[in-house]
C-alpha cells in the first residue's frame, strides 16, 4: 500500500470497494494489528473486533467453547465479560449441542456461525469485515445482517470489505475505492460506486477489442 491516508468518524460505516489484489483486506489487517506498517501511523480509538478470515486464529484441536475463550481474550476481554458472554455467543451461533467438539469436527457452515458470532457479541467499538456479511445458510446470514443494522444503529463504527456494490451503496455513510494499493476516490458511496463501475466497464471494453484483433507492443530496449 502507498500513500494511503484517510479517517473514519465515530460511528460511521465506510464501504471498501475495488478489484482482487487492490490492498482491501491488506488495510483491515493493517488496523486489525495483525501486519504492521513499514511507515506512517494508523491510529484507532476503541476496541476492535474484526471479522476478517473466517475462524481466523480459532484452533482446530481446541472445542468450540474454548476457542470462544480464546478469540474474546485476543480481543481484549476479561474472562469475566467472556464468561458473562459465553451463553449468547453460543445461542447466536446455534451451536449449543456442539459446542465442546472439537472445532475441527465442524462442518463449514457450523465454522463461520462460531466465528461470526464470537466477532459481533464482544461489543466492539469498531467492527472489521471482510466479505463475510452473508455467511452461513438463508436463514443465518439474515440474522447476521439484522445484528450488522443494529450496530449500525447503536452508533458502531464499521468498515466492510465488499464486492456487493448496491449494498455499498444503500448501506455505507463513505465509500474508499483502492486500486494497486492506492487510493482512487473517496467520499459519497452512490458517486464512487459509480465511478468504480464506469471503470470495471471500460476495462472490459479494452480487453474485449484486445481479444478482436488488438495489438500491443512493449519496448524492451534499443533494437538495431
Amino acid at each position: 500500500m502507498k500513500d494511503v491516508s484517510f479517517s473514519v468518524p465515530e460511528g460511521t460505516v465506510l464501504g471498501i470497494i475495488g478489484p482482487n489484489g487492490s490492498g482491501k483486506s491488506t488495510l483491515l489487517r493493517l488496523i486489525a494489528g495483525i501486519y504492521r506498517p513499514t511507515s506512517g501511523r494508523i491510529i484507532v480509538n476503541g476496541r476492535v473486533s474484526a471479522l476478517l478470515s473466517l475462524g481466523l486464529g480459532f484452533h482446530p484441536e481446541l472445542s468450540g467453547r474454548e476457542n470462544i475463550i480464546i478469540g474474546g481474550l485476543a480481543m481484549g476481554l476479561s474472562r469475566r465479560e467472556i464468561a458473562y458472554r459465553m451463553d449468547e455467543i453460543i445461542d447466536f451461533a446455534e451451536l449449543r449441542d456442539f459446542i465442546d467438539a472439537p472445532v475441527r469436527t465442524y462442518s463449514s457452515g457450523m465454522y463461520m456461525r462460531l466465528a461470526f458470532s464470537v466477532a459481533v457479541n464482544v461489543d466492539p467499538d469498531i467492527l472489521l469485515l471482510d466479505e463475510v456479511l452473508a455467511v452461513g445458510d438463508a436463514a443465518f446470514a439474515e440474522k447476521s445482517r439484522a445484528r450488522m443494522d443494529e450496530f449500525k444503529k447503536q452508533g458502531k463504527t464499521i468498515l466492510l470489505v465488499t464486492h456487493d456494490l448496491p449494498t455499498v451503496k444503500s448501506w455505507c455513510h463513505q465509500a474508499l475505492w483502492l486500486n494497486k494499493g492506492e487510493v482512487c476516490a473517496l467520499g459519497d458511496p452512490k458517486d464512487i460506486v459509480d465511478r468504480y463501475i464506469e471503470s470495471l466497464a471500460a476495462a472490459h471494453e479494452d480487453r474485449a477489442a484486445f481479444a478482436n484483433g488488438g495489438l500491443q507492443v512493449y519496448y524492451f530496449g534499443d533494437v538495431s
